[in-house]
């Protein structure tokens, strides 16, 4: 059976997705789900039903990764350029996902679901699969069928591989009450429609449904790969959010990342590779025309920073560091792993840029995540739509006017060869930018470090750094109590600001 001459089960518009006749096309618009998803609010939340769950939970890690989709089923909805795979269901990924794929003329066809589409091990469990399953996602192949690009897969995820071919953060279309003390809710992409590119520059459009216990949506992404002025891939995002429930903590343009350590706290493991993390830093331009760096932490618990703001003008995911040395893994390549920077279309209002970090011991799980939370709460039948790009870059956009941190390093804190003080730890912050080059010291360069819940130890240093471009800021802090150090710093020449803002709350780690 071909995939491409078999897509003949409809879709009409009802309370949920459903298949119509298996001889006609049913018209579909952005509009059409829109009211669909709407509709679906004002009805109970209806799990999806896993067919032969105990068959699903066999196909395990290894197992699902062994299945492949023929190449010569490959979708097309965009001519040769954007060629579609689908992923098969498995332990990690069991709830059915329908497919669609919706011509230049806005008709649409459901893709059926069949075992025949995929290469599998003669002893995979997955032979056993009922037939009419469902998908588990889709990604999105470069011409020729080389290396995928982007790809959607599980809840409501999906990630791109950047500008250097290497996967790494994710992205989702909503987080629901991230890092609070109850259970996070993940509302899921249920059913997808794959068309011909809506914008031009983009390589396809992606429309979906989003179904959960508290929300549904309505989502329209533009799809683009290697766009020369973001240096990398480019998801253009518009989401219609129709509140099902109340919900406490609203989470828009989520994105989650891995970060374990770091050579800002290099003590935390005792892996032999200098650094392992997807993203260094939570990069946020402000509404008010302010630049913030916030260097990632592996806490003790679950810590969650807000950092209030109206109109934000991006904010994101960041991987700075991008030499190999520091990390020496040429298995994954984390020198290698794509940031990525939401930029806002439109005025969101008020509201916070919040980062959740949680513990981890190894670097198997994201740990790490930050949306923007709209000051207005989000209460039954409330609707909300936003839109944003997210430019998957290798790192954010550099202010044109301020030095960027580059490093940022802790240890202990003194003077060396004098004794160590107590309860005290040293930062270490590195600026680089050509607003410092030809600066040396006695332009006037000047520190401003402030902290609550501790206190700033003199002397603070600011210098050039021998044999670089680049300038260091130094100081010595201790804790109040057991709460981390809320720490300000950057450096100032004629009373102007001159680098962006480094932030961090800061424990004495290093005794």
């Amino acid at each position: 059976m071909n995939l491409t001459s078999s897509i003949a089960i409809i879709f009409s518009i009802s309370m949920s997705v459903q298949a119509a006749t298996n001889s006609d096309k049913a018209e579909f618009t952005f509009e059409d789900l829109k009211t669909m998803a709407k509709t679906n609010a004002a009805q109970p939340y209806a799990p999806a039903v896993v067919p032969s769950p105990e068959l699903i939970d066999k196909i395990d890690y290894d197992q699902h990764w062994k299945i492949r989709f023929k190449e010569d089923e490959s979708l097309y909805v965009d001519g040769k350029k954007s060629p579609v795979q689908l992923f098969y269901p498995g332990r990690y990924f069991p709830q059915p996902v329908r497919v669609y794929v919706r011509d230049d003329e806005n008709i649409v066809s459901e893709v059926p679901f069949s075992n025949d589409f995929f290469d599998m091990p003669a002893d995979s469990p997955a032979h056993d699969l009922p037939e009419g399953f469902g998908f588990a996602g889709f990604r999105v192949m470069r011409p020729g069928l080389k290396p995928d690009w982007v790809s959607f897969l599980g809840a409501s995820y999906f990630r791109t591989d950047g500008p250097e071919g290497q996967y790494g953060l994710s992205a989702r279309g909503i987080a629901i009450n991230t890092g609070m003390n109850q259970p996070e809710e993940f509302p899921r992409f249920s059913a997808f429609w794959l068309g011909p590119a809506e914008k031009k520059g983009d390589d396809l459009t992606v429309w979906a449904l989003l179904e959960g216990p508290s929300i549904t949506g309505a989502y329209r992404f533009g799809l683009a790969k290697d766009n020369k002025e973001a240096k990398g891939h480019i998801t253009s995002v518009t989401a219609n959010l129709y509140m099902r429930n109340d919900v406490e903590r609203l989470g828009i343009a989520p994105l989650t990342s891995m970060y374990w350590y770091s050579q800002k706290e290099k003590t935390l493991a005792k892996d032999w590779r200098p650094e392992i993390h997807d993203s260094d830093g939570l990069a946020i331009h402000t509404g008010s025309d302010v630049y913030i760096w916030r260097p990632l932490n592996n806490p003790s618990a679950v810590s969650t920073n807000s950092f209030m703001d109206e109109n934000p003008k991006g904010f994101g995911l960041i991987q700075r560091d991008r030499d190999f040395a520091h990390y020496q893994d040429d298995g994954v390549f984390y020198n290698k792993r794509s940031s990525a920077w939401v930029k806002p279309i439109g005025d969101w209002g008020k509201g916070a840029v919040q980062l959740v970090e949680i513990p981890t011991k190894d670097e198997t799980f994201d740990n790490i995540v930050a949306y923007w939370v709209p000051e207005k709460p989000a209460r039954k039948g409330d609707e909300f739509t936003f839109s944003y790009d997210i430019e998957w870059r290798p790192s954010d956009p550099k202010p044109a006017k301020l030095a960027t941190v580059v490093n940022t390093r802790q240890g202990l804190g003194g003077i060396p060869g004098q004794p160590v003080p107590e309860g005290v730890n040293k930062m270490v912050i590195d600026f680089e930018g050509p607003v410092l080059e030809e600066l040396d010291r006695d332009s006037g360069v000047k520190a401003v470090v402030e902290a609550s819940n501790g206190e700033i130890i003199e002397p603070i240093g600011a210098y050039p750094v021998v044999g670089t471009e680049q300038w260091r800021l130094t100081f010595d802090y201790k804790q109040d109590n057991n709460d981390p150090v809320s720490i300000r710093a950057y450096l100032t020449k004629d009373d102007k600001a001159i680098t962006e803002t480094w932030v961090s709350d800061a424990k004495v780690t290093i005794k």
